[in-house]
C-alpha cells in the first residue's frame, strides 16, 4: 500500500515544490520511494499550470535536487486519498483544516517545521516569494531540516512502527 504526503503552501510555487522535492529525495535515498508518493499544491490556484518560481528552481538545483514541477490548487476531496497534508506556515494549516471534510482528515494536517526539533515555537516556513534569493536558500535550509524528522515519522508509519 502506497503512503501519500502533499505539502501545502499558498501558490504551489515555491514553499511546497522546494518541500516535495527534497522530501522526494529523502525518501528515495531511504529506500521508500516504492512505498511513499510525494507531491505538493497551493491553498489557491493563482499559478495552476505554472512551473516552480525560477528562483525555486535554481536554488534546488544548486543543491543537487530536481527542479520540475507544474502548480496545481488544493482540493478537498484528497483528503480521502491523502495520509499526511503537511502545511508550511500556520495560515494553510488553518485553511487546510477547516477545508477538511471530517475531523479525521483535519488531523492529517501538520506544520513541516513541527518535525524540526531545534525549530522551538517558530513553527512557520517564511514566504520567499516578494524578497531576494537569500530567502529561498533561507527556506530551502528550513525544508532540509524538518524533512529528517518527517522522514522518521513516515518511516515509523510506512514499516508499521508507529506508536
Amino acid at each position: 500500500m502506497t503512503y501519500r504526503v502533499c505539502f501545502v503552501c499558498t501558490g504551489n510555487i515555491c514553499r511546497s515544490p522546494m518541500a516535495e522535492s527534497v522530501f522526494r529525495a529523502r525518501m528515495t535515498e531511504a529506500g521508500l520511494d516504492d512505498r511513499v508518493e510525494v507531491d505538493s499544491a497551493g491553498t489557491g490556484g493563482w499559478h495552476e499550470g505554472d512551473g516552480a518560481d525560477p528562483r525555486t528552481v535554481r536554488v534546488l538545483q544548486e543543491h543537487g535536487y530536481d527542479g520540475d514541477h507544474t502548480a496545481r490548487q488544493f482540493q478537498a476531496s484528497w483528503f480521502d486519498r491523502l495520509d499526511l497534508v503537511i502545511a508550511l506556515d500556520s495560515g494553510h494549516l488553518k485553511a487546510l483544516r477547516r477545508l477538511a471534510p471530517t475531523v479525521e482528515d483535519a488531523q492529517k494536517v501538520h506544520l513541516l517545521r513541527s518535525y524540526d526539533p531545534d525549530a522551538a515555537d517558530d513553527l512557520d516556513v517564511p514566504d520567499p516569494y516578494y524578497g531576494g534569493p537569500d530567502g529561498f536558500e533561507e527556506c530551502l535550509e528550513m525544508v532540509e531540516a524538518a524533512s529528517e524528522g518527517l522522514l522518521a515519522a513516515v518511516r515509523d508509519e510506512v514499516e508499521g512502527t508507529a506508536a
